[in-house]
């Protein structure tokens, strides 16, 4: 009898482990819940005492990191910029002024950093041809980071930008293509237009679009490489792309001056503004004449002309 009755607790205490168990489960978060769980793997020293950590996480099942800069006193509600690097590259590259600028004008500052492909390179995932195994979705990834740290930091929902160099310039454009609507402007440098992204997305929305581009650019060919002798895969010039955003976002006006020199040994720099677009939106295409394939940091101000141009729209 005694047995009879330890075996019935046992079975109503497993019955009740088993509900428990599935109640728990039912409850398990989504992908998006799941990448709030970031930590810090390592905090960085700064002369301004900004708060500069970097963090890992998981987003869309796949380990992350990147660096997140705070400024001292940044305010609730700040801007949120993202910077992304170049294929191979990593995100330590504070030497292009973006810290400095976020300093003087209070925003904070994003620098994720890319998957690994095939070759073992950081990059991003936008279609090029050696890219066709990857599976990651990088713009996921930035808008779910994006938003975690607009919560997470009491950042602006509203003005957040995203810039990057060369590979990381390929994804601004193609955060731009996608309708995404959490960067609120982009600011390629030095960045591509892939061929088969004005073809597969026939529909954009108006979004203010800065480029800053070298003519002599071997890299990233200014007049294009649609027959892929690179092997970045096809692409379009870059007075064609900028041209694809000035009819998207309509703009009505344009202006061409010629900036005065940094040092004397910068290139001239043609700033090309076409403005009065939908919705206020702006395309801007910084032309440095002899440029090669850099952040163009010796013949311009690059962070603080891409602050310039964010500002703009700041809501």
């Amino acid at each position: 009898m005694m047995r009879k009755n330890i075996l019935s607790v046992l079975i109503a205490v497993l019955s009740l482990n088993i509900f428990f168990t599935i109640d728990s489960s039912a409850k398990t978060p989504s992908k998006s819940i799941q990448a709030a769980n970031h930590h810090i793997i390592k905090q960085q020293k700064t002369q301004s005492q900004a708060t500069y950590n970097i963090y890992e996480c998981v987003i869309d099942g796949i380990e992350r990191t990147y660096k997140l800069y705070l400024p001292k006193n940044i305010k609730p509600n700040a801007p949120l910029v993202f910077a992304l690097h170049g294929y191979g590259g990593s995100f330590n590259f504070d030497n292009v002024g973006l810290n400095e600028v976020a300093d003087r004008y209070g925003f904070a500052l994003c620098y994720p950093q890319g998957s690994k492909d095939g070759r073992g390179n950081n990059c991003w995932n936008v279609g090029y041809p050696f890219q066709a195994d990857m599976t990651v979705d990088d713009i996921s990834f930035l808008c779910t980071l994006a938003k975690h740290l607009q919560k997470q930091h009491s950042l602006s929902r509203r003005n957040t930008f995203c810039t990057g160099m060369s590979n990381g310039g390929e994804m601004c454009y193609l955060l731009a293509y996608d309708k995404q609507n959490t960067f609120a402007a982009v600011a390629p440098i030095a960045g591509l237009t892939m061929e088969w992204m004005p073809r597969h997305y026939t529909r954009t929305r108006p979004i203010p679009l800065f480029e800053v581009h070298g003519t002599e650019d071997r890299v990233s060919e200014w007049t294009g490489d649609l027959e892929n002798k690179g092997g970045w895969g096809a692409y379009i010039a870059v007075p064609d792309a900028i041209s694809k955003w000035v009819e998207c976002n309509k703009c009505t006006k344009t202006e061409s001056v010629t900036l005065p020199h940094k040092n004397s040994d910068s290139h001239t720099v043609i700033a090309h503004k076409y403005t009065a677009g939908r919705h206020g939106t702006e395309v801007w295409l910084y032309e440095i004449v002899g440029g090669g394939h850099t952040w163009g940091t010796n013949d311009i101000d690059t962070g603080k002309e891409i602050w310039k141009f964010f500002s703009r729209f700041i809501k």
